[in-house]
């Protein structure tokens, strides 16, 4: 779980995002541009909630896709896309 402290100084918010993001893998650059944060966090979200359903449904696409209310082509275009390896919970 990650908790952020919101204060009245909006750029150490962002200094915090930015080094959890580094953390954890992702490139973060000072020139990017508006709304490139919140797209990061987004996909960063988004990957890690569809990995935590398809363990919990041993890599079942339909499955998985039925307990997050999306269709099951919407899944597998988000797996292609956000680089997720099936295999890993296929028995």
């Amino acid at each position: 779980m990650i908790t952020i402290l919101a204060t009245q100084n909006e750029e150490k918010i962002k200094e915090i995002i930015e080094q959890f993001l580094r953390q954890e893998g992702f490139s973060v650059s000072k020139n990017a541009q508006a709304g490139m944060l919140y797209r990061s966090i987004l996909t960063m979200t988004e990957k890690r909630l569809i990995e935590q359903i398809l363990e919990r449904t041993e890599g079942n696409q339909l499955k998985a896709a039925r307990l997050l209310g999306i269709n099951r082509n919407t899944i597998r275009s988000k797996i292609k896309k956000l680089c997720i390896d099936i295999n890993k919970w296929k028995l």
